[in-house]
């Protein structure tokens, strides 16, 4: 193939989303669930609709292949958020089992998505075992890393490995901290976001050093993000292709890095759709295959 799905830097072939107005409902909806999912505000409804528009217009500029979760019942806000609860590898999906109580149905909703548009599960992750898409990243095709936090425990990270050796898959556990605690959204993809094989923006302060020096073992070149734009998810940046970013807008400090660095950037307003709700634009997409 000249396409895999393990890889978060090649150019996106196809991928999901789940567009705001499935995904937030209406008015009334938000005013219900923000403040018991989480959210760090109330979500401006018609500005979140405007900014998703905005967000899908650079993806369909690609000629990304897109396809769409539909509405669904039982899942709610955090939905929009479709990176979570399913991981794609080249033998089809794993379907996750999410930590965060108000998201169990999420899974389940995207499978039916994926069996829908003839796409295959590979396996699920099952209680005991907990694991989310946002504590996942390719190092390189045969490499995978796992972030151990309170949405990912020991036993989702086995049942990932053993669905994943048959592939010859090395799955790396990376432990993180504490930081804000359990009912906080912290991922592995927090701190870490590889914009091409060898070139990542990175979030140090909150980085294992274990993990930090193999990432320079492999040849990575690290971007450091400052503790005033890892607040405002310029941590989280999604690689279109090698070396072409999208970026929350105002994280003017790594955006110039990365431009330094040769990288294109492209910046979306996300203040409504990402800012509040904890989630960048690698947690708006589920990208199914990349060009290697």
């Amino acid at each position: 193939m000249n396409y895999t799905c393990h890889s978060e830097t090649g150019k996106i072939k196809s991928l999901f989303l789940k567009k705001v107005q499935q995904a937030f409902i209406s008015e009334i909806h938000i005013e219900q669930y923000w403040k018991e999912l989480n959210y760090l505000g109330k979500p401006d409804f018609p500005v979140a609709r405007q900014e998703y528009a905005s967000f899908q217009s650079v993806l369909e500029q690609t000629g990304t292949e897109i396809l769409y979760f539909p509405e669904d019942a039982t899942v709610n806000m955090d939905s929009i958020y479709c990176r979570d609860a399913a991981i794609a590898t080249n033998q089809g999906m794993i379907i996750c089992n999410m930590g965060k109580a108000g998201r169990v149905h999420e899974p389940l909703a995207e499978k039916k998505a994926f069996e829908a548009n003839g796409i295959p599960v590979l396996g699920s992750i099952t209680a005991p075992g907990t694991l989310e898409g946002g504590d996942v990243a390719w190092l390189d095709e045969q490499t995978l890393a796992v972030g151990h936090t309170y949405r990912t425990n020991p036993e989702g990270i086995q049942q990932l490995t053993n669905l994943l050796q048959p592939l010859g898959v090395e799955v790396i556990t990376v432990p993180l901290p504490h930081y804000k605690g359990p009912e906080d959204v912290f991922h592995l993809m927090s701190i870490l976001s590889p914009v091409d094989t060898n070139l990542a923006v990175v979030y140090s302060p909150l980085m294992p050093i274990v993990f930090r020096n193999l990432l320079l073992q492999r040849g990575f070149q690290l971007l450091e993000v400052s503790p005033e734009e890892f607040e405002s998810m310029g941590c989280n940046v999604l690689a279109l292709a090698p070396r072409e970013c999208l970026l929350v807008d105002g994280n003017l400090k790594i955006k110039s890095a990365l431009e330094e660095a040769g990288c294109k950037v492209i910046v979306y307003k996300g203040a409504e759709i990402s800012v509040k709700g904890g989630g960048g634009p690698t947690c708006l997409t589920r990208p199914i295959y990349r060009y290697k």
